[in-house]
């Protein structure tokens, strides 16, 4: 039975620390997008940089090392940097009881100062949820070598890590995106990474969460995965849920986890019971025995628009190991089990898909979900 807790702790001071281009644009883009109840800071050794970021706190480190033009992609300037200012980032996250450290990860500031600052965060008592960006391919070997580099790093010094996947958001935007556009989409999901948590502390709701909790599904539990659904019409909870559980940012199924977060955001004709439509689905998708608290925040800027994020926590390390991006163009989609629930749902009317492995391509009008794989697997072991 999933339960709805309303209690509201306002009392959580959350800050959000870009460090690095990406971050900082990051930053750049939770502010534009309204991002409500934390504070921003923005961290760079590009002091040019640093003038076009909107944070309240624009922070330079390194300024002896690099004196403030950069660390030419070096990731040990970086890091000095970071220790260098040590005193300086200690001042500006003291009294956070929650930060997120975001960064892109391939290049020197990010990938050389981001741990450095998530351990400060940790040291001083705060929640340390870091989310970054691995490197797109084209990027090139090196960039990719240093992010790994990075991401070990940040695994070490924050409480949870989730790491987007550039790659896989070449299978969210189409295939004619500019180069730049793709950029900005990393960007843009860093920062649905920290809105779709921080929304359900700071921002006032539906359903708030109770900082505790947070820190409960969240604290010690190493690597984490996003995944982000959105969805319009008449079934747009159920669809936004599916979407979000078989997200590509996903790189395996949420069925391993042991915790999950869920935010459902919606405009104000958002409905209760389109909330516990979707939060069922993620549920159903999950281990039984997993540790699962959602929240739901209305946006009026979304109108008919519902935005599902699933945070996916305490992974074995073995299951994280990343696999083949998904094929994008002319495949089919397997025809789907009807799943059945206790409440009704209106019914999905879809055109079967012919497959050959489809033990019911002979019941196209039985009421059905587009459940992925993985779900179907667990239904036919109960």
């Amino acid at each position: 039975m999933l339960e709805f807790d309303t209690n509201l702790d306002s009392l959580a001071t959350i800050k959000v620390i870009g460090v690095g281009g990406g971050g900082n644009n990051a930053v750049n883009r939770m502010i534009e997008h309204g991002v409500q109840g934390v504070e921003f800071i923005a961290v760079n050794t590009d002091a040019q940089a640093l003038n076009l970021s909107k944070a309240e706190v624009r922070m330079q480190i390194g300024s002896k090392i690099t004196r403030g033009l950069g660390a030419g992609a070096n990731p040990e300037v970086g890091k000095k940097a970071a220790e260098e200012s040590k005193e300086q980032i200690e001042e500006a996250l003291r009294g956070a009881d929650m930060v997120f450290v975001t960064a892109g990860m391939g290049g020197g500031t990010g990938t050389g100062a981001a741990p450095v600052i998530a351990q400060i965060a940790r040291n001083l008592g705060a929640l340390t949820v870091g989310v970054v960006t691995r490197p797109f391919t084209f990027e090139g070997r090196k960039r990719a070598n240093q992010a790994s580099g990075g991401i070990g790093a940040m695994k070490e010094a924050v409480d949870t890590l989730i790491v987007i996947p550039n790659d896989r958001l070449l299978e969210i935007v189409d295939k004619s995106t500019p180069m730049l556009e793709a950029f900005r989409e990393a960007d843009n999901v860093l920062r649905q990474g920290v809105q779709g948590i921080s929304d359900l502390i700071a921002v006032p709701g539906l359903i708030n969460l109770d900082f505790a909790d947070v820190k409960t599904i969240m604290s010690n539990k190493g690597s984490a995965l996003m995944g982000i659904g959105m969805a319009t019409g008449e079934n747009r909870a159920a669809e936004a849920a599916k979407k979000a559980i078989s997200s590509p940012l996903l790189e395996t199924s949420i069925d391993g986890a042991q915790g999950v977060l869920m935010n459902i955001s919606g405009g104000t004709n958002l409905s209760l019971y389109e909330v516990q439509e979707a939060a069922d689905i993620v549920a159903s998708a999950s281990d039984q025995e997993v540790n699962m608290i959602f929240g739901s925040v209305i946006n009026e800027d979304l109108k008919d628009e519902i935005i599902v994020t699933v945070i996916a926590t305490g992974f074995n390390e073995e299951v994280l190991q990343p696999k083949p991006a998904r094929p994008t163009f002319g495949q089919a989609k397997p025809q789907v089990t009807p799943v059945k629930r206790e409440q009704k749902r209106e019914e999905v009317r879809e055109e079967p898909v012919r497959t050959n492995n489809s033990p019911n391509s002979h019941t196209p009008q039985e009421e059905t979900l587009d459940i992925p794989t993985f779900l179907r697997n667990r239904n036919r072991r109960r």
